[in-house]
């Protein structure tokens, strides 16, 4: 299982110092994400900046950019990082891609699977001259000259790895993907009864497996050195807890655990602006399900055992923190290794 961390800051001038800390700390990949800056920019710089540091999305939104913007890009960043780069694309929710994208919706897993073979279609292209032949649902790729075509790589093969929640969106990337994003806001059981068992309904369409796929997944954590410290991390666990499962695209979660009457009524309060009341439905069992609590000394084996043959990659939901020291760091990542 690979330890990978995240961008903390998107500042782009800064962008290159932090991943060649986290290539020193011993972090097998970093992760970009799509939130107020664009995503595959400032992973340009860390793959100038680094030799070894894997390098990718968490996510793109894939709805927000035709095929070829995607499939261009991503080309680029596997040329300039030596074949290091993975595509991690999402299909966000539906108001955001028709009223901040202005882009449409209609059967995101449908769309998404025809996203991802369109793109491959194109990368095929560079990489052989194929002719264009393309012709989805959704997308096409019937046209391009010399000019529009970069030319072959030394690793044309780029992993794609699809996000989602729920089982439709899920069995749709084992069909299509090398990989998953697994949400923050989930449970072990969830992983294995929901998450693992419909990509691997997916994957054998294809003569696949859930085992063929990797699987990555940012998880929340409950740490701290001091009872205080551990008081601060518990309540912005909570948080983030209660904000997802207030929100009806994590539904299926709460589903699962029979909390939808908490899901209902954490609805209703964030409808009504009550953010900060919302945390204190959340109990200490709930934390516990979808969270890891353990001590900095205990977090890296915690995390490993937790994960062992669930996940093929992990990482903390938060990123480091700015000024932490790099030795607590650089313990904790060889702590993870030392516990295989």
């Amino acid at each position: 299982m690979k330890l990978d961390t995240q961008i903390r800051d998107f500042y782009l001038p800064r962008v290159a110092e932090q991943a060649r800390r986290f290539e020193a700390l011993g972090f097998d990949g970093v992760w970009s994400f799509e939130s107020a800056h664009d995503p595959l920019m400032p992973l340009a710089l860390a793959a100038a900046a680094t030799k070894t540091l894997e390098i990718g999305t968490n996510i793109v939104v894939a709805f927000g950019r035709s095929p070829f913007a995607t499939a261009i890009a991503a080309w680029d960043l596997q040329h300039g990082s030596g074949g290091r780069f993975r595509l991690g694309l999402g299909t966000q929710v539906r108001a955001h891609v028709e009223r901040r994208f202005s882009m449409p919706f209609e059967r995101p897993a449908a769309r998404a699977k025809d996203y991802i073979r369109c793109v491959r279609a194109i990368w095929n292209t560079f990489q052989t001259g194929a002719k264009p032949e393309h012709q989805g649902e959704f997308y096409q790729f019937r046209l391009i000259n010399p000019f529009f075509n970069p030319g072959p790589l030394d690793h044309p093969h780029i992993p794609i790895y699809l996000a989602g929640v729920n089982p439709t969106i899920t069995r749709a990337a084992g069909e299509v993907a090398d990989g998953f994003h697994v949400h923050p806001f989930h449970s072990v059981s969830y992983l294995k009864e929901v998450i693992r068992t419909n990509l691997d309904e997916g994957a054998r369409t294809r003569g696949k497996s859930v085992h063929d796929l990797d699987l990555y997944a940012p998880v929340f954590a409950v740490t701290g050195d001091t009872q205080a410290e551990m008081d601060r991390s518990h309540a912005e666990v909570r948080s983030q807890i209660s904000f997802y499962a207030s929100t009806s695209n994590y539904r299926a979660v709460l589903e699962h655990h029979g909390y939808e009457a908490l899901g209902d009524e954490l609805k209703l309060m964030a409808r009504a602006g009550e953010w900060a009341a919302m945390p204190d439905k959340i109990t200490d069992e709930m934390v516990e399900q979808f969270a890891v609590v353990a001590s900095p000394a205990e977090l890296p084996g915690a995390l490993r055992n937790r994960y062992e043959g669930l996940l093929g990659r992990v990482s903390l939901y938060f990123p480091i923190p700015e000024g932490e020291p790099e030795n607590k760091w650089k313990t904790f990542v060889d702590a993870f290794r030392a516990a295989a």
